[in-house]
């Protein structure tokens, strides 16, 4: 069975039926799982600001310390959710 990507106009964008869920959405499993994620989520768009306002200047020692920070902030919450992810695992030492 051959599955034909859908277009949708709205959007201007192809859809792939296998990646919707069966209401044409994701699941209750997918949501949970995104919104467990939105912390790191955010910290990488927060970092990639800092990134995108960079590009066409050079950094001051301010611009430095504000990227500095956005990546200690996004390695600091895939540090916390890795332990989370870690702690929730039984038999892990």
């Amino acid at each position: 069975m051959k599955i034909v990507p859908l277009y949708d106009p709205q959007h201007q964008r192809i859809i792939d039926r296998r990646q919707m869920g069966q209401n044409g959405g994701p699941s209750a499993a997918e949501l949970d799982a995104i919104e467990h994620e939105m912390p790191l989520i955010l910290a990488e768009v927060e970092e990639l600001d800092v990134q995108i306002s960079l590009l066409d200047r050079t950094p001051t020692e301010m611009d430095q310390r504000r990227l500095r920070r956005a990546r200690n902030k996004v390695l600091a919450t895939r540090r916390t959710l890795t332990n989370q992810a870690g702690a929730a695992s039984p038999g892990v030492a």
